[in-house]
């Protein structure tokens, strides 16, 4: 395992400067202070720009509409320059070492997606066929279309937020810390498990959803050691929000952009418990596809 996470000491290196544990606490108050108060007046702004009110705003809230989802998506790039913000005065890094070499990244990204796209296609031809629920049409084709490219950078604005918070400061900074890969994985995993624990959603399902989270914290944590960069992570991130918000979403939330709607309810319990299987299975699948990329 050692010798498979050598790539590692690419990110972890810069992060030695610096290693202090109150330094990771602060640089966490930091980025969670940033994106909160930038994501609320970003907020405010589109409710004085639109003033929705009733339905229209509650639609607006739940990433129902196009626009409003765009808005949340785009949003996570706060999370990102407060990271940039804590590695500068806490660490003195910059942004890029938490990403890794640039040339790298971009190298992983593409071929991490282009695996996980033959991955999609070659699962879909193999039976059984459809999703089980019915796919509902959700925005018109050439709408879906136009929006497509904006749709499309969002979602890798928030998938890269996520991955350069967990996978690239919280993880780096642990691991220039304590060796034990059950701390730099764990910690952030567990974090990011928390962070998608929503019962109001998911009801019961809740802790369930939360470790599925957890398992793909880890999961993107061991690609990130093994390429020594966060591309496969952005990748594999980009590839299952990809197919979540924007091809086939949830009608109830995040739906603004997605060309159908799968009606699944999270919340009650016997439908969940008959697709995690399938979601974890899948989830490994993305994660051994990436892993093979990857190799050298």
């Amino acid at each position: 395992m050692r010798r498979a996470y050598t790539p590692h000491e690419t990110l972890v290196g810069p992060a030695r400067a610096r290693l202090e544990l109150w330094r990771i606490f602060a640089g966490g108050m930091i980025i969670v202070a940033t994106a909160m108060l930038l994501s609320s007046l970003a907020s405010f702004l589109m409710w004085f720009v639109l003033q929705p009110t009733g339905d229209a705003l509650d639609d607006a809230m739940m990433g129902q509409t196009p626009l409003s989802l765009l808005v949340l998506l785009g949003g996570f790039i706060f999370l990102t320059l407060g990271t940039g913000v804590a590695v500068r005065l806490l660490h003195a890094r910059g942004l890029a070492s938490v990403l890794g070499p640039r040339q790298a990244v971009i190298r992983d990204f593409r071929r991490v997606f282009l695996a996980l796209v033959t991955l999609g296609i070659v699962v879909a031809l193999l039976p059984p066929y459809g999703m089980g629920a019915p796919l509902t049409a959700n925005l018109p084709p050439l709408t879906w279309l136009m929006l497509l490219p904006v749709s499309l950078l969002a979602l890798l604005i928030q998938t890269s937020a996520e991955e350069i918070v967990f996978r690239g400061y919280l993880q780096q900074q642990l691991a220039a810390r304590f060796c034990s890969p059950v701390i730099w994985v764990g910690v952030p995993s567990a974090l990011f498990a928390f962070g998608h624990y929503v019962p109001v959603e998911a009801g019961d399902n809740a802790l369930l959803v939360a470790i599925w989270a957890g398992v793909f914290g880890a999961l993107m944590a061991d690609l990130t050691a093994r390429a020594g960069n966060l591309g496969p992570a952005i990748g594999v991130h980009f590839a299952n929000n990809l197919s979540a918000i924007v091809l086939v979403s949830l009608p109830d939330s995040l739906s603004g952009l997605s060309l159908y709607t799968i009606d699944i309810d999270i919340s009650d319990p016997d439908t969940l418990h008959s697709w995690m299987p399938i979601d974890f299975a899948m989830m490994i699948l993305m994660w051994l596809a990436a892993r093979l990329a990857i190799r050298r």
